[in-house]
């Protein structure tokens, strides 16, 4: 086998259209454009969304809702994932090093999915009503930074 003789099937490949090479290609003279308009012209573009005149799809849809610029994001923990590690403590500092949370944004929150069978004690800004209740049954301490211990 001669790998300069490979070719594709006959029909795979099309042929470009070369526009504005002569009358004998079909598609001299107006390149295809047609004569005069708005989209004859050289350096012609549109805006985006245009639609010819017609009222354009994002102002026909109505606006809704609003950015709320005082939304707080907190990075999130889930007991579950506290259970499988190993200590029984666990600060911000411990979190940041052990990969649970990226960053802290405007705090730290954790919450109560999955299940808690070992005393740990949770250091963070904000807890869920159902990581209290588990920290506490297990018998851990959760305490709330900025806040009174709980």
């Amino acid at each position: 086998m001669n790998l300069s003789g490979i070719k594709p099937p006959k029909g795979q490949v099309k042929t470009k259209k070369r526009i504005g090479r002569g009358m004998g290609s079909g598609h001299g003279k107006t390149a295809t454009r047609g004569s005069k308009g708005q989209h004859a012209g050289t350096g012609f573009s549109q805006k985006r969304g245009f639609e010819g005149g017609q009222m354009p799809l994002h102002r026909r849809l109505p606006k809704r809702g609003f950015k709320n610029i005082f939304k707080k994001q907190f990075a999130i923990v889930n007991l579950g994932r506290l259970e499988k590690l190993e200590g029984n403590s666990f600060t911000i500092d411990t979190m940041l090093q052990l990969g649970l949370i990226n960053k802290v944004y405007d705090g730290v929150k954790v919450l109560g999915t999955g299940v808690l069978t070992r005393k740990i004690t949770v250091e963070a800004h904000h807890f869920s009503k159902s990581a209290l209740e588990k920290i506490q049954q297990a018998g851990g301490t959760a305490q709330m930074i900025g806040a009174e211990t709980k």
